[in-house]
């Protein structure tokens, strides 16, 4: 994946402030992402965008790692890849009589992003900074990224039926 967009400011955040529990649960994801080569942590002084990730917390107890590159989106060139609309998808769906489910979170991190973008896609937190060096969910067209990997890996079945 590579995002391109024009030199506004650098955005700087310092972390969110956290308690404990919650300080435990980022250590527990960063490290994870650490494990999983999805983040790379860095140096202090490169030059490199930040953005605070909140840990969102469910009723059940089960928490997010969450990432908010809003500020990017603003900046960052779009791709226009077609990804489908939910009414059309739904329409397709009516008189299935099998209905598949697949989770896509794990599969957003097949893609890896260009050196030259991961400096856009830094995180803050108390474990330190990081920066992503595979493409996550929620960034401007990583939804046309995962279609278009979809429709190359999947090309043969997509004609035969509709996933």
């Amino acid at each position: 994946m590579d995002l391109e967009r024009p030199d506004p400011p650098m955005i700087r955040n310092p972390p969110y402030p956290e308690s404990l529990k919650t300080r435990k649960e980022i250590g527990k994801k960063f490290n994870y992402l650490l494990d999983m080569d999805v983040i790379e942590k860095i140096g202090h002084n490169e030059i490199v965008e930040v953005t605070r990730p909140p840990l969102i917390t469910w009723n059940d107890g089960k928490s997010r790692w969450c990432e908010d590159f809003g500020v990017l989106h603003n900046y960052t060139k779009a791709d226009r890849y077609p990804i489908p609309r939910i009414p059309h998808a739904l329409d397709k769906l009516a008189k299935a009589k099998y209905i598949p489910k697949m989770d896509f979170m794990e599969v957003f991190r097949q893609n890896g992003i260009k050196p030259n973008s991961m400096k856009l896609l830094g995180a803050i937190c108390q474990m330190g900074i990081s920066y992503y060096t595979r493409m996550l969910f929620g960034i401007k067209n990583s939804t046309a990224q995962l279609k278009r990997m979809i429709n190359t890996i999947f090309q043969e079945e997509i004609l035969e039926v509709w996933i």
